[in-house]
C-alpha cells in the first residue's frame, strides 16, 4: 500500500517517526509534513502565496505551510504518484471532541478524505513524556487493512490512545463537548507593541456514556468516525417551521 505520513507535531516528532518505521518495512511510505509544530492550525490551507517543500530524504518533504497544505499538494502533484492512504499522527497530545477543530492533525486526516481517500488521524493522550507509543504504533499497522475496508470519502476516523502500554479495550465512539479554560496572557515589550499569548488550563469534557473523552477516562482506545459533510438535518428542520411564520419562503 502507498501510504501518505503526516502530521502537526512537525516532521522530526517522534510519533510521526516511529510509525513511519513501522510501516516502512511493509508498505511505500512518503512523508509530508510541516517544518516546526503548526499544532492548532485548524484547516487553514496557503492561498495566494507560494508554500516551500524542502525534500529531507527518499520520500519525504519538509512543508513550510500547514498539514492540510501537506496533503493538498501531495496529492495534486507533489507526489510522483497518488497514495492509497492518508494517516496523520501518531500525535504527541489528545484530539478528543470538539478539539478536532482546531487540530491540524484532525484537517490532514479531512483533507484527505476531501480528495477521496482513506484517513486516520491518531492521537495520543498525553502532552508530556513518558509517551508509549508501541501500542498506538502497532495498532495501526495491524489494523491498516481493516481501517480502508471500512473507510469512504464520507468520513476520516479520529482515533485516541490512552497513554498506557496495554489499553483496556476499544470502544467506537462519538466526540465529547470539551469545555475551555482559555486565558488571555499580555506582554508589552520596551517599544510599545502588545503582545498576546492564548494561556489556561487543560481543557475538559462533558461526561457523556460512549464518548471518546468516557473511553479515555476508562484507558480505552477510541475510535470515532467524523463525517465531514457538514449537514443537521434536525436544525434544519427547525429554522424551516421558523421562517413559515417569519415570513419565509413557502
Amino acid at each position: 500500500m502507498r501510504i501518505l505520513l503526516t502530521n502537526d507535531d512537525g516532521i522530526d516528532s517522534p510519533g510521526l517517526r516511529r510509525l513511519h518505521g513501522a510501516l516502512a518495512g511493509s508498505h511505500e511510505v512518503w512523508v509530508v509534513a510541516p517544518e516546526s509544530n503548526r499544532s492548532g492550525s485548524s484547516h487553514s490551507i496557503t492561498l495566494g502565496t507560494p508554500t516551500r517543500f524542502r525534500q529531507v530524504a527518499e520520500r519525504e518533504f519538509a512543508c513550510g505551510g500547514t498539514p492540510a497544505d501537506c496533503v493538498l499538494v501531495a496529492c495534486l502533484g507533489l507526489l510522483p504518484v497518488r497514495p492509497d492512504f492518508v494517516i496523520a499522527g501518531v500525535n504527541l497530545g489528545p484530539n478528543l471532541g470538539t478539539d478536532i477543530v482546531y487540530s491540524g492533525t484532525a484537517a490532514a486526516a479531512r483533507q484527505g478524505a476531501f480528495m477521496g481517500l482513506p484517513a486516520l488521524a491518531c492521537s495520543l493522550d498525553s502532552y508530556g513524556p513518558p509517551f508509549h507509543l508501541d501500542f498506538p504504533v502497532e495498532f495501526v499497522t495491524r489494523n491498516l487493512e481493516a481501517f480502508g475496508a471500512l473507510l469512504s470519502e464520507s468520513h476520516f476516523l479520529n482515533i485516541n490512545f490512552p497513554n498506557r502500554e496495554a489499553p483496556a479495550g476499544t470502544a467506537v465512539t462519538h466526540p465529547a463537548r470539551r469545555i475551555y479554560k482559555d486565558e488571555l496572557v499580555r506582554f508589552t515589550p520596551p517599544q510599545g507593541d502588545l503582545y498576546c499569548f492564548i494561556g489556561g488550563g487543560r481543557p475538559e469534557s462533558v461526561h457523556e456514556e460512549g464518548s471518546d473523552y468516557w473511553a479515555i477516562e476508562r484507558g480505552c482506545v477510541s475510535l470515532s468516525p467524523i463525517v465531514i459533510h457538514p449537514a443537521n438535518h434536525e436544525v434544519e428542520e427547525r429554522y424551516r417551521q421558523a421562517t413559515y411564520w417569519m415570513g419565509g419562503l413557502p
